[in-house]
């Protein structure tokens, strides 16, 4: 849907939705693509919008991941189909948080996730005892 935005704002050379209506991606109803320039017109959508973008710039850290648009449950199906088994939260983590072809986190935030995490299981499940895939309460 980015992609889609992005697209028809270049074509258009405007910022304004409501110029984009003849734009939409060819695999959307045109109707529905007319409702959403109208909803991201809006001024409610646009503030968010704004507030949004302030806070990616703000907040470096918490937008640096190593998966782009790829999601949590595709990652897992990878690494399931990979690993013969269901991947534990901690390497499904590691994965999606580590830079490729390093050990190191993208940032000091999942570092600390990782650890804190690691520390909690260690102290509720005994070694050698079965730790579930994912102890949401770690």
């Amino acid at each position: 849907m980015w992609e889609a935005r992005d697209k028809a704002a270049k074509t258009t050379g405007s910022q304004d939705p409501t110029t984009w209506m003849d734009y939409g991606p060819v695999w959307m109803r045109r109707d529905y693509w007319e409702s959403l320039c109208h909803r991201w017109a809006t001024e409610p959508w646009q503030e968010r919008s704004q507030v949004a973008k302030h806070n990616r710039v703000a907040h470096l850290e918490k937008n640096v991941h190593t998966s782009g648009s790829v999601s949590y449950a595709t990652h897992s199906k990878k690494l399931r189909h990979e690993l013969e088994r269901a991947p534990t939260f901690r390497k499904l983590f590691d994965q999606t948080h580590k830079q490729k072809g390093t050990d190191d986190y993208v940032s000091e935030s999942a570092r600390t996730i990782a650890e804190t995490y690691d520390r909690t299981m260690a102290d509720r499940y005994v070694e050698g005892t079965p730790q579930p895939d994912l102890d949401s309460e770690a």
